[in-house]
């Protein structure tokens, strides 16, 4: 799972195995994000918005993000009928998801990362990190 910025720079990340459900590792992972404030001050812990696809679809899920002050700004599945926190204008938000798949097709741009060949999960971080942190540069050196 990534975590990215308004430009699509990867800010925060958790690897885990394929088994597990997104919306269970939705929390844990944006835990670990932590969100430089203008002046000083520590970095905020809690995002302001989290936009995500409908894998995170959950009320309890939706429930949990609220008590923190985060909005969770997922659209509905499609067999949910009894919506209760839609808000059409909202989701205008989500038609930005497209920056978060530019991510993931970058981060596939690395093979060694795309097709898994590492058993060990550390010497995978690593390269996952490695491959987060070129991404980062070269969106510097294109600002410049």
């Amino acid at each position: 799972m990534v975590v990215v910025d308004g430009n699509g720079i990867p800010v925060g990340a958790q690897l885990a195995s394929a088994q597990l459900a997104e919306c269970r590792l939705a929390e844990s992972t944006l835990a670990a994000v932590k969100v430089p404030r203008q002046g000083r001050g520590r970095p905020r812990s809690h995002l302001k918005r989290v936009v995500a696809d409908r894998g995170y679809d959950s009320h309890a899920l939706r429930r949990r993000f609220h008590q923190h002050g985060t909005d969770l700004i997922v659209p509905y599945r499609k067999c949910i009928r009894n919506r209760r926190f839609e808000d059409k204008r909202k989701l205008r938000r989500y038609r930005k998801r497209w920056k978060i798949e530019r991510t993931n097709a970058w981060l596939q741009n690395f093979r060694r990362i795309q097709v898994r060949y590492d058993r060990i999960l550390t010497v995978f971080q690593g390269f996952f990190h490695f491959a987060c942190v070129i991404i980062a540069l070269r969106h510097l050196c294109n600002q410049f």
